[in-house]
């Protein structure tokens, strides 16, 4: 897309990753993006190892395309200049607890009073209201409290520290984005700016999805690896023989066919369908053998022209070699921030 977001203007108050990964999407949709620092409080984000030049990746990674400017938010000085600063401005995005941009004197009321037409974001943990409001959380917090992590990992070993922040990004960032752009909407058609409240909480609950679905229609409680998805049937992971692994998600016939074929396991192409868990398990347990036999790289020659869903799990690099994530470019190459080049992952959406 060309820019799409070209004519809007954002002040960015947030740190860490949700606001700032959002206003990254933002940017990178040709919205305009001031970062406000605080000259004396250290964004972890900036700090976090590893480093690649003056800033640590994730910063310079999730602050591309963005202008900064420093303000002690705590002086008279910096939030007069903030509120001429939101006459101009389209979209503030904060990532304070609540009530703190109040306290500043920047809070919704008082830049709403300046830019009727304002639209404000604030993402949270839990939201600007209920008893966990002022609570402290990070994103294995609110996995664990929206039931997501319930349902995810082993039943010998339980729920997983995840390898990327889902309730931060997937919940946070990209609601925060959805509710920005249905505000900007909105204002075209009203004039009205708006207030919007992300709680990285509540949409890590909604993506529950089809388990939270079942589970509040009054389904059996789902727990790891009882379920179709999570471990419960044959769609899962298999290690090959140099200790690689294998995905295998061949749930429709004509794909789970297709599997049992190329594996040698012909006979037990009927147990791929069947909803008896000795079945599963049992299809399971002779896919695990199979996988075993052969390395990685042997398994993607198998299964290169085998249209089965059947898929090698790569490192963050080999995944950026990848013909189809190349060819989706993917891979970007961005200012670091000190006017050198760097090597970042793309946006879905440019």
């Amino acid at each position: 897309m060309a820019a799409p977001l070209a004519n809007l203007k954002i002040l960015d108050f947030s740190t860490l990753l949700p606001g700032p990964y959002a206003t990254m999407m933002l940017a990178d949709m040709g919205a305009e993006v001031l970062r406000i620092e605080a000259p004396d409080r250290v964004d972890l984000a900036k700090v976090m190892p590893p480093f690649d030049g003056k800033f640590s990746t994730t910063f310079s990674y999730l602050g591309r395309g963005k202008q900064t400017l420093q303000l002690n938010l705590k002086q008279p000085e910096s939030v007069e200049k903030v509120k001429q600063l939101v006459q101009d401005y389209d979209i503030v995005v904060e990532q304070f607890r609540p009530g703190v941009m109040d306290r500043l004197g920047i809070g919704y009321e008082v830049l709403k009073a300046i830019n009727p037409k304002l639209i404000y974001c604030a993402i949270t943990g839990y939201g600007q209201t209920g008893p966990y409001k002022d609570r402290a959380g990070h994103d294995i917090n609110y996995l664990a409290i929206s039931g997501v992590a319930s349902h995810c990992g082993r039943a010998d070993s339980g729920p997983p520290p995840m390898g990327i922040q889902i309730a931060d990004v997937a919940g946070g960032s990209h609601h925060a984005v959805m509710g920005i752009l249905a505000a900007v909407i909105k204002r075209q058609e009203t004039g009205e700016g708006a207030f919007i409240d992300i709680s990285m909480t509540d949409a890590a609950f909604a993506l529950n999805a089809m388990a939270g679905a079942a589970a509040l229609a009054g389904g059996q409680p789902q727990k790891p690896e009882s379920g179709m998805l999570n471990g419960g049937t044959f769609y899962d992971y298999y290690q090959t023989r140099d200790g690689r692994w294998l995905s295998v998600g061949s749930l429709e016939p004509q794909f789970s066919s297709r599997l049992c074929d190329t594996l040698g396991l012909g006979e037990l192409k009927s147990y791929a369908l069947s909803q008896k868990p000795e079945h599963q398990q049992e299809l399971k347990a002779a896919i695990k053998q199979k996988i075993a036999e052969r390395s990685l790289a042997e398994w993607r020659e198998v299964f290169a022209d085998v249209d089965a869903c059947v898929e090698p799990v790569l490192t963050i690099e080999e995944a950026a070699e990848h013909p189809q994530l190349k060819a989706r470019g993917m891979v970007v190459e961005r200012d670091r921030g000190d006017g050198q080049l760097q090597r970042q992952l793309g946006s879905v959406l440019s």
